[in-house]
């Protein structure tokens, strides 16, 4: 009789967790496909698992920014990868956002229309999810969209100086 409660339970959980795995997977790969057509300026993104046990596929990411037809991720330059690697990032972030995001260097590939289309989903993720972004960067255009800056210089060998900046004041 304890087997047979145990046997139930877990196909319970089993179940519970394959529902909810499915929903969560088809809500990012909706919002992917979206994040994705507004950083290339159109194409195409899904995600789809490598089998049909939600619980134990792989998943696959097929990427074909506009312009291309490509047949493998390794066609993509590194901007397009960055690009795509930040679409999946940002949906799965929205599903369950934080209060802060922090992103290293995430524009280092991006050319300039690149970086001017990342900003404004920057922007857009702020107001819909309230979460504070903390961009690490060396782009200056990045920076010029940023609403404070915080550098740290050395004025002298060895002394390390924080200097801040609010960009909407200056």
């Amino acid at each position: 009789e304890a087997l047979e409660k145990l046997t139930g339970a877990i196909k319970t959980i089993d179940l519970e967790t394959k529902t909810r795995f499915q929903d969560s997977f088809d809500s990012i790969n909706k919002r992917m496909k979206e994040v994705f057509s507004k950083l290339f300026g159109g194409g195409f993104a899904e995600l789809a698992l490598t089998e049909n046990d939600a619980l134990n596929a792989g998943v696959v990411i097929m990427a074909r920014p506009p312009g291309k037809k490509n047949s493998s991720i390794s066609q993509l330059s590194g901007g397009e990868k960055a690009l795509t690697a930040l679409a999946l990032v940002f949906a799965i972030f929205e599903l369950n956002p934080a209060p802060f995001c922090i992103l290293d260097e995430v524009d280092a590939p991006l050319d300039d229309a690149n970086v001017t289309r990342f900003c404004g989903l920057l922007d857009e993720l702020t107001k819909m999810t309230k979460t504070k972004f903390m961009i690490i960067t060396h782009h200056a255009l990045t920076m010029s969209r940023m609403h404070r800056l915080y550098g740290v210089t050395m004025a002298e060998q060895g002394v390390s100086q924080l200097v801040s900046v609010d960009l909407q004041k200056a």
